[in-house]
């Protein structure tokens, strides 16, 4: 799980293995093995982990592929303006929930892009 999510993230930052080991001020064939395996002696230290994370804009939790607690999928909603908040209620909570990751995952994405826009 967290050699895919470093992967993911990395790619979804438009960083090369190169560059995110030269930030972490290790080998890239180092950074590559944490990419490749999930082998507990590959792994990333726990301080690496944390500036991994804070490279990518993420929590470690999400790093390393922890979800929170499952909440009612209907509160996140709130901010929304959409047109029929009744179709979204009548969704089974899986749907709601992989609904709403996507939606967050495309938010994401924009403030990435804008973020990064004129630089």
């Amino acid at each position: 799980m967290l050699s895919q999510n470093l992967k993911r993230y990395r790619k979804r930052a438009g960083m090369t293995q190169k560059q995110v080991a030269d930030k972490l001020h290790i080998s890239p064939q180092a950074y590559a093995r944490y990419e490749r395996t999930d082998d507990k002696k590959n792994e990333p230290s726990a301080d690496n982990l944390a500036l991994i994370a804070d490279m990518f804009d993420i929590s470690i939790e999400e790093l390393l592929g922890r979800t929170p607690k499952p909440k009612d999928p209907s509160d996140d909603f709130d901010a929304f303006m959409f047109d029929d908040k009744e179709a979204f209620d009548a969704l089974p909570d899986d749907v709601k929930q992989e609904l709403i990751k996507e939606i967050n995952d495309r938010i994401e994405f924009l403030a990435y892009k804008q973020k990064n826009k004129d630089k």
